[in-house]
């Protein structure tokens, strides 16, 4: 949270020369029900906008909008804002803040609120030159996004494989699901790279052998998640051949789920392969039949085939005028 926004402001000063406190400090200041976190008024917290659920639990990885102002100008010295979809960050590693350390920890998905830290709790007696000075009190204005309890995940990949290996089946299964929810942010931030690299990541962690028959379904349901969003994700990332494989062991744990034959048609399609899209969507049709995608694909597919057909006759017309000319 230190990097500086360009036109960060100048203080203002009042008619008697001494500097005016910024809007946003005047009115935390002024506020009711303020928050003291800290114990010392070193952390105070003004709720915005209330949040849902449970609380960000420690050493979460978090997505935040934020900015950061000083108690006399306007413009924040550093803000994410301008970005639609905030980077992952984990608190105590990307968020050393020690004030925000606190404040996120109060906070709920969906929530806004506001932060004034005191010197001890942001940037010290030293400040941060030359855009933070010394002793500087400062406010943040924080928008919790979402957050995803990475604690058991970080414990799972800190083991070896053989401790990996007798890790209890439920809490594999927990760290697989938080690889994919990681997965599927960096998805929705088109990051499609990163996210197969999460995809696989929690793929790869499912590949123990179960003890039981109830343990196979178990890891059979949480393979099939992973293995759609690596077909889609490959799809994404223009490599056809990979999506249509994942779509097809996803297949092989539910030979009927509409979205794996409709991955594995998308994919054959992309490799102008028509018959095996066509088989695969009509499959996908039979399973979900008012599936409007589904429906599209298959229009999109006859117009490709047509165009196709179209072109191979033209050619053809083309060598047969040639061989003409030429006997």
């Amino acid at each position: 949270a230190r990097r500086a926004m360009e036109g960060s402001g100048e203080a203002r000063a009042g008619p008697e020369g001494r500097l005016e406190l910024s809007s946003r400090f005047r009115a935390v200041m002024r506020a009711r029900g303020l928050q003291d976190l800290s114990g010392d008024g070193g952390v105070r917290k003004e709720e915005l906008r209330p949040g849902s659920g449970q609380l960000v639990p420690p050493a979460a990885t978090v997505a935040v909008k934020y900015s950061g102002y000083l108690e006399h100008t306007e413009q924040p010295f550093c803000t994410n804002c301008t970005k639609k979809l905030p980077r992952l960050m984990k608190i105590g590693e990307d968020i050393t803040l020690g004030g925000l350390e606190i404040g996120l920890l109060t906070m709920k998905k969906g929530e806004v609120a506001r932060f004034v830290f005191a010197p001890s709790y942001a940037y010290g007696q030293q400040g941060c030159p030359p855009l933070i000075p010394p002793n500087a009190m400062v406010l943040f204005e924080v928008e919790l996004i979402d957050f995803l309890d990475s604690a058991e995940s970080d414990t799972f990949f800190a083991l070896t494989a053989e401790q990996q290996d007798t890790f209890p089946l439920q809490r594999v299964l927990k760290v697989a699901e938080t690889e994919r929810k990681f997965g599927n942010y960096l998805y929705r931030k088109q990051c499609f790279e990163s996210a197969k690299e999460r995809y696989k990541r929690a793929y790869s962690i499912l590949s123990r052998s179960p003890f039981s028959e109830a343990e196979r379904c178990q890891i059979d349901a949480s393979q099939l998640l992973v293995l759609l969003n690596l077909s889609i994700t490959y799809l994404k990332l223009k490599r056809p051949a990979r999506a249509l494989t994942y779509g097809e062991k996803a297949l092989e744990i539910d030979q009927r789920n509409a979205k794996a034959l409709f991955r594995c048609g998308q994919a054959c399609l992309c490799m102008t392969e028509y018959k095996k899209a066509r088989d695969f969507l009509v499959r996908a049709q039979h399973v979900e039949p008012f599936n409007h995608d589904i429906n599209n694909e298959l229009k999109k597919l006859a117009s490709c085939y047509k165009d196709y057909l179209d072109k191979e006759k033209e050619m053809c017309c083309r060598m047969l005028a040639a061989f003409n000319s030429s006997a």
